[in-house]
């Protein structure tokens, strides 16, 4: 059986290639029925923050493939709550409708649940 995996995802989606990068991953992962899962932490957060102009700050969009992600099998979507709200962000308004809030002091046992961990 194939070892489970969570990627952390911890920038935004304008401060470079990581952001992508962790989305990219957990795509292939989902593509290969790999067991992934996906949390946002920190800046994170900013990739589910509703109209963003992508194209203004010289990006590509990230929304198309945040809303594939289902598509792909991947189902464990996590949102740190505690960084939305230290960020501006009603965890109830970000645009991946799926993910879990968690409160800072669940992610130590979601990190747990898993075999192997990426943060980009």
């Amino acid at each position: 059986m194939a070892k489970s995996l969570l990627i952390i995802s911890r920038q935004a989606p304008w401060s470079g290639p990581s952001a992508r990068e962790a989305l990219d991953i957990v795509l292939a992962g989902g593509a290969f029925d790999l067991p992934i899962g996906l949390l946002f932490l920190d800046d994170g957060v900013f990739q589910l923050a509703a109209k963003q102009d992508a194209k203004a700050l010289q990006q590509k969009d990230l929304s198309a493939n945040l809303q594939a992600l289902p598509m792909f099998g991947v189902e464990d979507l996590f949102v740190c709550g505690d960084s939305a709200a230290e960020r501006g962000l009603d965890p109830a308004g970000l645009s991946l409708e799926e993910a879990q809030v968690l409160a800072a002091h669940e992610i130590t046992a979601l990190i747990d649940r898993y075999d192997q961990v990426i943060t980009l």
